[in-house]
């Protein structure tokens, strides 16, 4: 029996549940596998910068980075295996009360927010943090899924193919730009792209958003300083190794340094305190020079395979709807793994981007685990082949 998105909203719980497969086994355990080997590079990159803690948040815990991450792991496996077993018709039936709550907590950072390195991003939520523009991210997919499949025949024109999309967008790339959080707006809106052009938007209209943007990188790098001295710092980060190229530098000395087969799992030396964010947005240097060119190669065929994998339950899912979710959460997954890998090895400018499944955070983890158990649900429809 087939059944497209929106029949798919009415059915009750019972009936999908009852009429579901088992969840594709291949990209669950790419999943658990990426995990496994990213909590363990938490380990490794982070024990140095723990025990040495100047802050003493860590209280001198050599493990401490490990364990919290580890707990945020097996949390958010479950939360992965839950949401797989969510049907979709709650995914779409919730997007928009989602996107209501992740435009109010984005509201709220920049006055209650906690504040690290010039920015307010998180919300501090007891002992936790959580980084709402990660929420953002998943609210436009699931949000766009919806729009897309409500405006199926409508998708060319302005009225419902460009004014809602752009109404969102535009409202929580505002928001994420009072943090600041420049990174995040920028896989905002390549997320977005993706999305418009699944649901069939005309092309001129791309051309005029490209337009749009070398416009504004243009004024951006006209009047603030700041964007342009980023631009001249990864142009030639040796000239100001010491300043604003010290952390790019660090993190090409710690990739050069593994050679082809590493210094091994735990001897790596960058991450003693030379390499600034070794655990986290910088994790993937701390791979490059303790496993070496081999090893980072395998966590990137990973990466590869799960991302292959993503876009082929989507193009075998059994609505619009869970096609276009599939797409979006692999096509997020890509570019975020893409940005990370390409600002570590200096071929973009340097900017705050994590590497899914292994950079610290356990709030984002969590988040993106859940996103996998959305494609894990969506897999439990896929067509037979």
């Amino acid at each position: 029996m087939r059944y497209d998105g929106a029949r798919l909203a009415d059915f009750s719980v019972q009936q999908v549940q009852h009429e579901r497969g088992r969840m594709d086994l291949s990209f669950f355990l790419l999943v658990l596998g990426l995990l496994t080997v990213g909590v363990l590079m938490v380990l490794s990159s982070s024990f140095p910068r723990a025990y040495y803690d100047p802050g003493r948040i860590t209280g001198g815990n050599a493990a401490y980075y490990f364990v919290r991450q580890l707990v945020f792991a097996a949390l958010g496996t479950g939360v992965m295996l839950l949401a797989s077993k969510l049907p979709m018709g709650f995914y779409r039936r919730y997007a928009f009360p989602f996107l209501a709550l992740t435009i109010v907590l984005l509201a709220l950072v920049p006055f209650i927010g906690v504040k690290a390195n010039g920015s307010r991003r998180w919300l501090g939520i007891g002992g936790l943090t959580l980084q709402p523009s990660e929420l953002a991210k998943l609210a436009v997919i699931l949000s766009f899924s919806v729009l897309i499949c409500r405006y199926r025949e409508k998708m060319r024109s302005f009225r419902f193919g460009i004014l809602p999309f752009a109404g969102i967008l535009g409202l929580l790339v505002g928001l994420l730009v009072l943090e600041p959080h420049f990174s995040a707006s920028v896989i905002l809106l390549a997320v977005a792209a993706a999305m418009l052009f699944l649901g069939g938007v005309g092309i001129g209209w791309f051309a005029a958003a490209f337009g749009a943007a070398g416009s504004g990188i243009a004024v951006l790098l006209t009047f603030f300083p700041y964007a342009s001295s980023r631009i001249m710092t990864w142009r030639d980060p040796f000239s100001s190794s010491s300043d604003e190229g010290y952390q790019i530098v660090q993190s090409l000395y710690t990739i050069g340094s593994g050679g082809l087969s590493g210094l091994g799992f735990g001897a790596g030396r960058q991450k003693y305190l030379y390499l600034p964010e070794e655990h986290n947005d910088f994790i993937f240097s701390v791979c490059c020079e303790e496993l070496g060119f081999i090893g980072a190669a395998l966590i990137l065929l990973l990466f590869a395979l799960l991302i292959l994998r993503g876009y082929w339950i989507a193009l075998h899912c059994r609505s619009r709807f869970s096609f276009l979710c599939c797409a979006g959460i692999t096509t997020l997954l890509a570019i975020q793994v893409f940005l990370n890998v390409a600002v570590v090895t200096n071929l973009l400018p340097c900017t705050g981007i994590s590497l899914p499944f292994f950079s610290y955070g356990g709030t984002a983890l969590l988040i993106q685990l859940g996103e996998m158990g959305i494609v894990l649900s969506a897999s439990r429809d896929v067509l037979e082949t």
